[in-house]
């Protein structure tokens, strides 16, 4: 009887949902409700970013020409060449605006270092890299962004 009324429900457009439903009560045929299932909805997994990545995708190609200390003091005093530039970059105060803190791990909306990638208000000096636009592209701060809401990792 009740897998009449299933085959109804689905002939009827009433849709596969009601289908399982019946059909999970069914199983139980003493009559009583039987326990309910949780359908799981897995998310597809986002690759973390990775320090090195940002270092090779971002740093190297488009800061250390400024960010660096080959023949000169690094712009701003921060070193974005890859052998140093994290012991640079996070839970480092920046030198300047003072209070703010370059990369907080975890929290890539009050690291300066984003602030100043997009310009947000309340930034000193100017938007980098300072000889744009244009400016990092869209992807470059995301990669930023990701890294640092993953925990800013040495890795």
């Amino acid at each position: 009887m009740r897998i009449q009324m299933v085959m109804r429900a689905v002939t009827a457009g009433v849709g596969v949902c009601v289908a399982l439903v019946a059909i999970g009560c069914s199983s139980n045929s003493g009559g009583g409700t039987s326990s309910p299932t949780t359908p799981t909805n897995p998310s597809p997994s986002t690759p973390t970013a990775t320090f090195s990545q940002v270092s090779s995708q971002v740093f190297t190609p488009a800061c250390v020409g400024c960010h660096t200390d080959d023949g000169r003091t690094p712009a701003g005093g921060l070193n974005l060449k890859s052998s140093v530039a994290y012991a640079g970059l996070v839970n480092v105060a920046s030198s300047g605006k003072p209070g703010a803190i370059r990369v907080i791990p975890g929290d890539p909306n009050n690291s300066y270092l984003v602030q100043k990638l997009e310009g947000a208000a309340g930034i000193v000096g100017l938007r980098m890299p300072r000889n744009g636009p244009p400016y990092l592209s869209d992807a470059q701060v995301a990669l930023i962004r990701q890294w640092i809401a993953a925990g800013a990792g040495n890795n």
